[in-house]
């Protein structure tokens, strides 16, 4: 639950759902598509997550793992403050699965749901879990995107979801922070 939650704010927040609109108006007719290949780029970016929290997992102690944690929440909410970049996706080769599949994996690569999922899967004792509810937590924000398209995705409140989205994480990465250090 920690994970989708995180990924429906750490989402809101990003350029992932202004991507997979994008390609959702440059594919118009297969949608559909556009959302498998974002489905699987973003199983794909979460598993890759979980692989690394499970890696550094045994070297930190419990404190260090809620450190971790800690950590990945701030930098991702500090980073939510600053506006989304929107970048169009270019290239068509390949067809539409190809492009949307590339596109999504090359944006959420090393990005902040990378780094919330590792540290995570880190200190959870079922770290796939991770990796799926961060998966279905970003669905939930870029089927939507893509079904809306750039067009109606721009007449949302955007801005004001970011910045609530940002203050979340922040808060909650110094509230876990404080905890991990026996603070609060």
């Amino acid at each position: 639950m920690a994970a989708l939650v995180a990924a429906l704010l750490t989402q809101a927040s990003d350029r992932t759902p202004w991507a997979a609109a994008a390609l959702g108006d440059r594919f118009a007719n297969n949608k559909g598509a556009v959302i498998a290949a974002s489905a699987l780029a973003l199983a794909l970016g979460n598993a890759i997550g979980v692989v690394g929290g499970m890696l550094v997992a045994p070297a930190l102690s419990p404190n260090a793992q809620n450190l971790l944690l800690a950590l990945a929440l701030v930098s991702g909410g500090v980073t939510a403050f600053w506006p989304i970049k929107r970048d169009k996706p270019r290239g068509s080769r390949g067809g539409v699965f190809l492009v949307t599949l590339l596109t999504i994996a090359l944006l959420g690569f090393g990005d902040r749901m990378q780094f919330i999922t590792a540290a995570l899967a880190a200190r959870s004792a079922t770290p796939a879990l991770a990796a799926v509810g961060a998966t279905i937590g970003a669905l939930a924000v870029v089927v939507p995107a893509t079904l809306l398209g750039e067009g109606k995705l721009r007449r949302l409140p955007t801005n004001p979801l970011r910045l609530i989205a940002a203050a979340l994480l922040t808060v909650a990465g110094v509230v876990q922070g404080l905890g991990a250090l026996r603070l609060i």
